[in-house]
């Protein structure tokens, strides 16, 4: 990647540490979406955030908090990797509207409406059932729009995505999954929920979580880029970034954590299968962060130009932000 292109990952959630921080820079990264809440409630995550200050204090050189799309833009001439705070689930705003605001003002920028069950707002994409958007809902959306917080569906329901793409006055994100054409799995989005994304001037993350691609851990690089080459085709060049979804250095017990939250006393399997029980072993060509540039690469010997390569590794992200982290009116 050369020039102004920025380079952004939609979804990461690893154990933070210096050594991922350099694996960052030394991948190019001039931005990151970080988890900071998987099941936790409000005080669990301001714990979170404070860890999170803590890193920025420790290791300013390489990472800097994230406000506006601008930061980001900062980070790539500081050679500083930006941090974009986001929940992968509901919960700390528990139900209370005015949560949303007073997290936004925390540099919580990108929220989804719920992660795998059904939550106060939509339908994970896990349940049996899915009755669509809450009154609850209504009323997160429109307040998430108000303040510049942006609705992710990652982990949402078909109906529930459908509904939260229709109601949002603002373009919305799947940060981190992929088609359904591509692999089987409740996590992917059908061909319908794509469309309506894209038309709706969405974005879609390409998730590298072996669960979610086809031939799991032995995906090829020529196999994952021929799955963005037909989304492409599908969605338009300018609707889709990565997401990867990236779990470093993280133990069986954050994997549990993910599953099972405080909510099952029995292990959840996800996708239904005990052979997805622990982590899955990595890709071969994304074993650490620092691999990041080996999706570009990838993507220019599948055929896309200079152009559509810096859209897809960052650019179409950090247009997207350009609006989408202001408030309404700004």
């Amino acid at each position: 990647m050369t020039g102004d292109a920025v380079v952004i990952d939609g979804l990461q959630y690893s154990n933070w540490d210096r050594e991922i921080f350099e694996q960052m820079r030394a991948g190019g990264l001039d931005a990151v979406h970080v988890t900071a809440t998987y099941w936790e409630n409000t005080r669990e995550l301001l714990s979170n955030l404070g860890r999170w200050n803590r890193r920025f204090e420790a290791h300013p050189d390489l990472i800097r908090p994230v406000a506006t799309a601008d930061d980001i833009r900062s980070a790539r001439r500081e050679g500083r990797t930006g941090i974009i705070f986001g929940l992968q689930n509901c919960s700390p705003i528990e139900d209370d509207i005015d949560m949303v605001a007073l997290l936004k003002r925390l540099n919580v920028h990108i929220m989804q409406l719920s992660y795998n069950n059904q939550s106060l707002i939509c339908a994970g994409c896990y349940e049996d059932n899915d009755p669509g958007i809450s009154r609850f809902g209504h009323q997160v959306i429109r307040e998430m729009n108000r303040v510049g917080m942006i609705i992710d569906m990652s982990h949402s329901a078909e109906f529930s995505t459908l509904e939260a793409i229709r109601l949002s006055e603002r373009p919305i994100v799947i940060s981190h999954a992929n088609p359904l054409f591509f692999r089987e799995a409740r996590r992917n989005k059908s061909e319908k929920v794509l469309r309506a994304l894209a038309e709706s001037g969405g974005l879609l993350g390409f998730s590298c979580y072996p669960f979610h691609l086809r031939d799991g851990s032995d995906c090829t690089l020529e196999s994952f880029t021929e799955m963005i080459a037909r989304t492409v085709d599908l969605m338009g060049i300018e609707h889709v970034g990565i997401g990867t979804d990236l779990c470093q250095k993280q133990p069986l017990s954050v994997l549990e954590w993910m599953r099972n939250g405080r909510w099952s006393k029995v292990k959840d399997y996800g996708e239904g299968s005990a052979s997805n029980a622990d982590w899955p072993r990595p890709l071969s060509w994304l074993r650490t962060t620092a691999d990041f540039g080996n999706i570009a690469t990838g993507l220019h010997d599948r055929g896309f130009s200079n152009e559509e390569v810096q859209r897809i590794m960052g650019m179409n992200w950090l247009h997207f932000f350009d609006q989408a982290l202001q408030p309404e009116g700004a």
